[in-house]
């Protein structure tokens, strides 16, 4: 795929922080994406504005991060504060954060000095920009995790929980990208990091492929990210309630998908329904899922995909 700037296009930050913002808005109103928030039903604490409000106020923080103006930690914390500003729903964006920031580093440092680009070029700069993030971006990271309210998979070493982690962090001189590359085995946003988005960049074909066979946005959003989920257990699932859960909840999709592949998604739809309502009433939320949805969305949004 190639990427080339409107030609009515001048600013390319501006246009590059509202493909973001897009990519936000189209995964949290795509329905029935089953098991998390989205435009027909809401969680206890969190509601559907509440990431809408998110979307909209990170716009300076995505704007900074195709400018380049800052480091990937400093651009997170940024994202975080804006996000927790406007609305008071807890943690809506901060993995899709984790990516979008240098997505968004990557196309801003491209697309500033060329008006065409290749989609893997993206994916390779974002990937040197991770690779070269240092300890003081691994310090912002902890720092901005306790205000974001982000549940995280407890460990030995270096534990987000554990306020003493930022001493060792400074101590041993470890850069974000290592406590990525730490987290890679058992946390998919990490796994992006270290595999250099690779799935992000599955999923960006997988819903220009959809797009292209006729299916609207939020079927293809749908789709895909069933067809992410029976692929892999969710992390997210997986942190709160335990591998088995996450697995058996991939193995349900996996029998949706089938089913997708074999009939359509819309004869499908009674099916896709009864299983969101399952996960919500269990409180079983593919939140990791939805960040690489945002994250391929961005991408197919800055491709040049409208509706």
């Amino acid at each position: 795929m190639e990427i080339a700037l409107p030609p009515e296009q001048e600013d390319v930050t501006s246009y590059i922080a509202r493909c973001c913002q897009l990519a936000m808005a189209l995964e949290v109103s795509a329905t029935p994406k089953p098991g998390n928030i989205d435009r027909t039903h809401d969680f206890d604490d969190t509601q559907y504005e509440h990431f809408i409000a998110s979307a909209i106020s990170v716009y300076p923080a995505m704007h900074s991060a195709a400018a380049n103006r800052y480091s990937v930690g400093y651009l997170l914390n940024m994202a975080v504060s804006e996000s927790n500003r406007w609305q008071k729903g807890g943690n809506t964006h901060f993995g899709a954060f984790l990516l979008l920031i240098p997505l968004a580093m990557s196309a801003g440092k491209l697309l500033s000095s060329n008006k065409k680009i290749k989609v893997d070029d993206i994916f390779a700069t974002a990937y040197e920009i991770v690779r070269t993030t240092d300890t003081n971006d691994a310090i912002d990271f902890y720092r901005c995790f306790q205000t974001a309210g982000v549940k995280v998979k407890e460990v030995d070493d270096l534990d987000l929980h554990d306020t003493g982690a930022i001493e060792d962090i400074q101590k041993k001189g470890i850069t974000l990208y290592e406590l990525m590359e730490i987290s890679s085995g058992y946390d998919l946003i990490a796994r992006e990091w270290s595999r250099g988005f690779s799935e992000t960049d599955a999923a960006a074909i997988r819903i220009s492929e959809l797009l292209e066979n006729g299916l609207s946005v939020n079927y293809a959003i749908v789709q895909t990210f069933l067809e992410l989920l029976a692929a892999r257990p969710d992390t997210f699932i997986q942190t709160k309630l335990g591998k088995e859960v996450a697995k058996a909840v991939s193995r349900d999709a996996g029998e949706i998908v089938s089913k997708i592949h074999k009939y359509g998604i819309i004869e499908n739809l009674p099916l896709i329904e009864d299983f969101d309502d399952q996960l919500i009433e269990n409180h079983n939320n593919p939140g990791s899922t939805a960040d690489i949805i945002i994250a391929s969305l961005f991408i197919v949004l800055l491709g040049g995909f409208r509706f």
